[in-house]
């Protein structure tokens, strides 16, 4: 009887940790590139339980015997395994802002913070009074080739992360965005933004402000080429990958299942005090 307290004090310990999830969740739904997270549960080892004191003897149809017979399983409660991100693609939305980035495929752009290199799928830039290519904080924003340091406004990015610039074009960045394909060619290369991947992105550590950092079960950045390469969307940020309805019920959820845990604490409770003072009494 003790044992159903723990069981149920064990689901409502996990109904926290689930509840923690969701409502962080919520609370970065209009963070640009945030990746949602889930909360992944596992059960404790269930105990086989058999009839230790049996006088007689239970035959199994091949031939063997078994002087404890199985009774059954008991469960023992739960336990949360992991909090899972999921990278799954956020909505693009235009702003058509120059300076605003979005990553179309799985990949992370490379930041410069303070403490090492980070990545984020957060787009939103903008240039400091160094002419360098920037985040909202201040962090330098990586190329190929290091922190990119542009002369003017006047910058274009394919869609492969090069970034050309032109001064013939100053001032007008819709001339930019429009350009014939021939007309590349008479663009100044300055960088390409260093976009990277991993191997097991899915162990990728959480630094808030939509930065990850490598582990090494992740494994170390690798520039992304090829099909693994996302495309860049300038003039576009991605939205988080958070749905406001689905978070919402699961949220009814855990509420749900935290009562029904804490009633049945409630019931074991009553009917050990029951047995205390009531059967033991007699």
């Amino acid at each position: 009887m003790i044992r159903g307290l723990y069981t149920g004090a064990s689901g409502m310990v996990v109904q926290m940790h689930r509840l923690d999830t969701i409502s962080n969740n919520l609370a970065n739904v209009d963070l640009n590139g945030y990746k949602r997270d889930t909360a992944i549960n596992k059960a404790f080892p269930e105990i086989l339980l058999r009839r230790m004191n049996d006088d007689g003897m239970f035959v199994f149809p091949l031939g063997s015997i078994d002087t404890t017979p199985v009774v059954g399983k008991l469960g023992t409660g739960a336990e949360l395994n992991e909090v899972f991100t999921v990278f799954t693609q956020g909505s693009l939305k235009q702003t058509e802002n120059p300076f605003d980035l979005a990553l179309e495929g799985e990949g992370f752009l490379s930041v410069l913070l303070p403490d090492g290199e980070r990545y984020t799928r957060n787009g939103s830039f903008l240039l400091n009074d160094d002419s360098y290519l920037v985040t909202k904080r201040g962090e330098f924003v990586l190329g190929e080739n290091g922190p990119i340091k542009l002369k003017k406004n006047n910058f274009v990015i394919d869609q492969d992360g090069v970034i050309y610039q032109n001064a013939t074009f100053a001032g007008d960045e819709r001339r930019l965005v429009s350009l014939e394909e021939n007309e590349w060619e008479n663009l100044e290369r300055v960088d390409r933004l260093k976009i990277v991947d991993f191997k097991r992105p899915r162990y990728l550590k959480k630094m808030g402000d939509s930065f990850w950092r490598d582990t090494e079960e992740s494994g170390p950045a690798e520039i992304a080429a090829g099909v693994r390469r996302p495309k860049v969307r300038q003039g576009f940020l991605e939205s988080s990958n958070v749905n406001v309805v689905t978070e919402m019920v699961q949220m009814i959820e855990v509420q749900r299942t935290y009562e029904a845990n804490q009633k049945m604490i409630q019931t074991q409770d009553d009917l050990l005090g029951r047995l205390i003072n009531e059967a033991l009494r007699v």
